[in-house]
Parts: structure tokens; sequence; C-alpha cells
């Protein structure tokens, strides 16, 4: 007798099972995955290839294929760990933070004529739910210092429609969250945080992306943390809702509750005002193994971040052409997932755009993270006015095309990080100069 693995249908012992997996991966395949996670070339590279291959053939006489490739035990103990980590409830491993995106604005119920509020700079998947329903997008400006969201722009542009505000730690540096939730529980709006950068930040000992009322991560392959290339975590403080996070994330089927004859039901999930229907955002096991193994070492990869910011803010503290950049306080402690580097244009004698080509030229790679927003064609595909807009949001235009881009953080040796601040310093010392 054997039993079923999928939870789908779970009959228990059978001498027919009905397996969850429909083809199995076989050891052919593992070596190509450990070619693809251990790349190499060469004589010695070929044989240690060769001499795992061989261990592989006697591993294949004795194992059996995993039970589940997707939402199973493995995710289970995902979720788990980011529970754990963040010090939430429920959490949902997602396809993508974007899909935890999609979660919330969906509880917000948001349609045609809502309003979101979302900050001048940053990745196009915090807006692009909203303006696929007909929502509005409302940008807010910028604070000069950390160039994220100015909560008191977003009061300024705050109405009767305004149904979400999105505050977007931008780097993984905090957002002033209590301005936020003091601007959003006065007009009864819900706060999305787009901690796509930001898994492990705290702000005032809370962790960033569970003070608002969601919060969703990215585990992108370029994230602190990963999950082999794509997934998310979607957290939420709304109580009602908690129960619902995983289901919402597939279909909103029901197990435990079949209706006759088949089984599962399939529920709409509770909006904040009325139901809606829930999409597939399902996540594999392998990521769910991806995800708990870097999340248990995660302290240990934000220490040596923050290693690297605190020896590049030590070496350009001097310079009064470069804005000191806060990395940590006891308010405040961010992921490190960029390094901001701004400069005051009028004492470095030119502009960011001079230093960008300068440092590319010696060979530093640094990019601004991201281009505003209602700069795009799509927004004036949708009507948007991109001069209109930019009067609303004087700073980002300024700090965007003026003061500053982002530097590499990790993966750098001591050598590297020194030649990068000698470069920056060099650069500016340039400029100074006219040359």
């Amino acid at each position: 007798m054997a039993k079923s693995t999928d939870f789908r249908y779970n009959t228990g012992a059978t001498r027919v099972p009905w397996p969850a997996v429909g083809e199995n991966y076989n050891k052919e395949d593992l070596m190509a995955v450990v070619r693809f996670m251990m790349k190499g070339e060469g004589e010695e590279y070929e044989k240690a290839i060769e001499a795992v291959k061989v261990e592989v053939e006697k591993l294949d006489k004795l194992a059996t294929p995993p039970g589940k490739l997707s939402l199973g035990p493995q995710v289970e103990a995902a979720e788990a760990a980011c529970d754990e980590y963040l010090k939430t409830s429920g959490c949902a491993f997602v396809a993508n933070a974007t899909a935890g995106f999609e979660i919330a604005y969906k509880y917000a119920n948001l349609g045609p004529g809502d309003e979101v509020i979302v900050p001048a700079i940053t990745f196009i998947a915090t807006m692009a739910y909203p303006l696929s329903v007909g929502a509005k997008l409302v940008f807010a400006d910028l604070d000069p210092l950390t160039c994220n969201m100015d909560p008191k722009d977003v009061e300024k542009k705050i109405t009767d429609k305004t149904k979400v505000i999105v505050p977007v730690h931008i780097g993984g540096y905090p957002v002033d969250m209590d301005a936020i939730m003091e601007i959003a529980r006065k007009h009864n709006i819900l706060v999305l945080e787009d901690a796509a950068h930001a898994f492990g930040a705290v702000y005032k000992g809370k962790m960033v992306g569970t003070i608002g009322d969601f919060g969703a991560y990215s585990f992108h392959e370029v994230k602190n943390c990963t999950s082999f290339g794509e997934g998310g975590i979607v957290t939420t403080n709304v109580d009602a809702f908690r129960p619902f996070m995983k289901r919402s994330r597939f279909f909103g089927c029901n197990f435990d509750t079949p209706i006759e004859n088949w089984l599962y039901d399939v529920n709409a999930m509770p909006g904040k005002y009325g139901p809606f229907v829930a999409l597939n955002s399902s996540t594999t096991e392998i990521q769910g193994l991806g995800l708990r193994l870097q999340v248990e070492r995660y302290e240990k990869i934000l220490a040596e971040r923050k290693a690297a910011a605190e020896y590049i803010t030590k070496r350009l503290s001097g310079n009064d052409a470069i804005i000191p950049q806060d990395v940590s306080n006891p308010d405040v402690q961010p992921t490190y997932h960029l390094y901001l580097l701004q400069i005051d244009p009028a004492k470095a004698g030119g502009n960011v755009q001079t230093l960008k080509q300068k440092l590319t030229e010696k060979g530093v790679t640094n990019i601004p993270h991201f281009g505003p927003l209602f700069h795009f064609d799509l927004l004036k595909t949708y009507g948007y006015d991109k001069d209109e807009i930019a009067k609303t949001c004087p700073v980002c235009e300024e700090v965007f095309n003026n003061r500053f881009t982002h530097l590499p953080i990790y993966g750098l040796t001591g050598e590297q990080l020194e030649f990068m601040a000698d470069a920056i310093l060099e650069s500016i010392a340039e400029m100074q100069a006219g040359k």
C-alpha cells in the first residue's frame, strides 16, 4: 500500500496513489543543477564534477523524489522562519513582492477613480496594479536627505478619494513611518509598506514592513536575501484578514469546507469595503528551502553590508561636498541594500551627472534607483502630464538630476571598497578643479 502525497487527493493509504508531482526530476537533472549553481571550467573542475556525479549515482539508488514541488512543507518552513524573524503571524510566501502588493490593493477594494499616493521615485511594481485597475496615481515629493517619501507632501495631496498610501523604503532606509501612520489614521487610509528593499530594517524598535496595514518584501535575485531568483513575503496587521492571507495567494481555495462531492470550496476574500477575487501567486518548495536557508544566516549578511557602508561613510565624511548619510542611529537601522551617495553641486563643482560619468570611467558601477515614475511613457499613455506632475515634485526633480546616485555595497573586497572611496574623492576633486 502506498500513500497519496498530494493534499488535493489525500485519501490515505491506497494501492493506486495519485501523486502530486506529474514528472519527477532525475539524477541527470540534478547534475545540471549542480553545474548551474556551482559554475566553473577547466580540467580540475570537470574532475570534481565527475566525482560528484559518481556520488549522485549512488544516492539515486537510495533516494526517493520529493512528494511536492509547490506550497508544501518547505514553503511552510520559510513562512515560519520569516514570521519568527519579523515578529509577525500568518505571513504568506508569494511569487514576488508585486503579488503581495496586489493582495493589499485588492483588500483596499481599489478601483477606478480611487487615489493612491506613491513616492515620485520608486520601482514600477509599486504603481502597476493601481494603474491597471483605473485608479489615479498621486506622486508625493521626496525628503531631500533620504530620497524617501516626504510625509508633509503626502498630507498636502490627500483628498476624499485617497484609499492607499504606499511608503517605499528605498535602499532599505526606513520612511518616517510615525508621520505616515498618523496621517493615515486621521483620514482612514490604508497603508501598504513597499518594503522590497527593507527585509530586516528597523524603525523605532519595529520591523519595517510590519508597521502599516500591509507590508511586502522582495526576495528577487538582487535583494539582500533571495529565494532562488524570485519570491516575496506579504504581512498584515489587519487581524480580521490574517486568516485569509495564505488563501488569498491561491484563488481563495478552501480545503477545510469542501462543497458536496468535490475537494474544496472557493471563497471570495474579505476586503475593507467588500469582497474581492483572489488569484494565483504560489511559490515552489525549492524557493521555500532557499529562502529559509538565507533567513537563517541573514544577520551575518546584514552585518557584512553594514560594515561596508560604515567604511564608505567614514572615508567620505571629511568632504563637505558630500552630504553625509545616516547609516544607522538608535531609531533607524537600514538594510544597506543600496548606498545613497549625495553631493552638494555648488560645493562639488558640478552636478551628479558629471560625477556619475567620472565614476563610470574609473570603473565604479553606479546608478540612481529609480527614475521618476511620471517620466515613463506608460504614464503618458494613461493621460498623465509629466511637466505638470514635475511642478508638484520639485525636490524629486532636483535631487534626481543633480544630487544623488547609488553605489554597490555587497560582494566587494576590501580592496574594491577602498578603490571606490578613492574614486569618489578623486572625481569630486577633479570636478572642483574644473577638470
